[in-house]
């Protein structure tokens, strides 16, 4: 069975730091893109950054470029999201997320870890 679980979510006050994984089990994804959303309540889920298998290639939202950098581990299949100079609006579920193989097609998703900025 294949499983994306996240951790390293938490509470943080304004410019604070966090660092999020993404631990995937049951298959690799060495050869896929893999990626980080986010839902706040009351919103829709977007995009925050995705990452190719290589790590050549990095996209970011306009909103944490800058601020948060994703990588990854293929040989520990897992994903990381570092996030610097929290705001509160970056509150939200954070959720990972991993391709069939090279494109967008995110068919994979973990359950999520929540991430409370404080003000």
């Amino acid at each position: 069975q294949v499983q994306l679980v996240e951790s390293g979510g938490g509470l943080v006050q304004t410019g604070g730091s966090l660092r999020l994984s993404c631990v995937a089990t049951g298959r690799t994804f060495s050869s896929s893109t893999m990626g980080w959303f986010r839902q706040a309540p009351g919103k829709e889920r977007e995009f925050v950054a995705r990452i190719s298998w290589t790590s050549i290639t990095k996209y970011y939202a306009a909103a944490v470029k800058g601020r948060f950098t994703i990588s990854r581990d293929n040989d520990k299949n897992t994903m990381y999201l570092q996030m610097n100079s929290l705001k509160p609006e970056d509150t939200a579920i954070y959720s990972c997320a991993a391709a069939v193989g090279t494109g967008t097609d995110f068919k994979y998703w973990g359950q999520g870890t929540q991430v409370t900025v404080s003000s």
